[in-house]
């Protein structure tokens, strides 16, 4: 697939802060492309500098085979992680005239915005002001805004932030539609289990610098099958105790292990200790490739602060 968007060795910086460091980065066209770190990581300066919200100190940039195109470009859609609408205006009028900023006919838009509210089940808000709505219904007309033109890339800062389940849900079957629809679709998300379950390809950013580029295939490939998935009933210290176990991260419901050696042996001292209700030797997961990775260099009070922030939900043995 040809790029629609490339960067070259590309850096930002805010004062003795550097935000992102000699980045270079190939988006296929026609492909869901997660961007994925924890907060702060350079995620978001990476996607304003694509829009052109923000200058590279050094680099360049590309954007459907042209210098990057500006914020408001007809071909590119764009969700800001800062959620942001005008209050006073009504849901139709609001869409109304973000589709105008995109060149579209008024014919074609009202169409478009008929079509949207009925989706997201917003018909009966269309003559509503903004501020009247609820949080997830404004976060749902902010998602049509930025695809309500039908653009070729679609840029999203953090969409699932703050939804419910079932919202969530209808956003995230939407962003699937746009692709296999032919959509170039970047969605930025310090979630690895939204990235691992539906990106064509994965990004992984950490203190400004990439750790993580390719599909998820490729990425773990380089791991090999050292990774054990587990739900047990045993007292955690006895996975403490065995030199093999190099790490053990609890990941809702059920536990990934990094084992180097014997699995019969972890297996024999498990059920020794406890009842076994999943035992699968496995290719690690996107959520432990990337603590791997970043928490190299780290030490252990940091790299515990990255493990919280990529994900609540981790807890690390190391």
């Amino acid at each position: 697939m040809q790029p629609v968007i490339q960067l070259e060795e590309v850096r930002k910086s805010y004062g003795s802060h550097v935000a992102v460091d000699n980045l270079s980065l190939t988006v296929p066209d026609g492909s869901l492309y997660g961007f994925i770190g924890p907060n702060g990581s350079g995620k978001t300066t990476t996607i304003r500098m694509i829009l052109r919200i923000i200058h590279p100190d050094s680099g360049r940039i590309t954007v459907l085979g042209a210098a990057a195109a500006a914020a408001a470009n007809d071909l590119v859609g764009y969700l800001p992680e800062e959620r942001g609408l005008y209050k006073k205006l009504s849901v139709s009028r609001m869409l109304g005239y973000y589709a105008a900023l995109k060149g579209m006919r008024r014919d074609d838009a009202k169409q478009q915005i008929r079509y949207w509210l009925d989706r997201f089940e917003l018909s009966n808000w269309s003559a509503k002001r903004i501020d009247t709505l609820s949080k997830g219904m404004s976060q749902k007309v902010q998602f049509v805004a930025s695809i309500i033109s039908r653009p070729r890339i679609v840029i999203l800062d953090e969409p699932f932030s703050g939804l419910d389940p079932v919202n969530a849900e209808i956003i995230r079957n939407t962003v699937l539609e746009l692709r296999n629809s032919g959509t170039t679709v970047i969605f930025s998300t310090h979630d690895v289990s939204v990235a691992e379950k539906m990106c064509d390809y994965i990004f992984m950013i950490y203190k400004g610098q990439k750790v993580l580029d390719g599909t998820l295939p490729e990425i773990k490939s380089q791991y090999g099958a050292d990774s054990i998935r587990l739900r047990w009933d045993g007292p955690r210290h006895v996975l403490e105790k065995l030199p093999e176990v190099h790490r053990a991260s609890d990941l809702g419901g059920y536990q990934e292990i990094q084992f180097h050696g014997d699995p019969q042996k972890l297996l024999h001292v498990l059920l020794a200790n406890g009842a076994i209700h999943l035992f699968e030797i496995s290719q690690p997961s996107l959520h432990d490739i990337f603590i791997r990775i970043a928490g190299e260099s780290l030490n252990g009070p940091q790299r515990k602060k990255m493990v919280s922030e990529l994900t609540a939900s981790s807890g690390d043995l190391a």
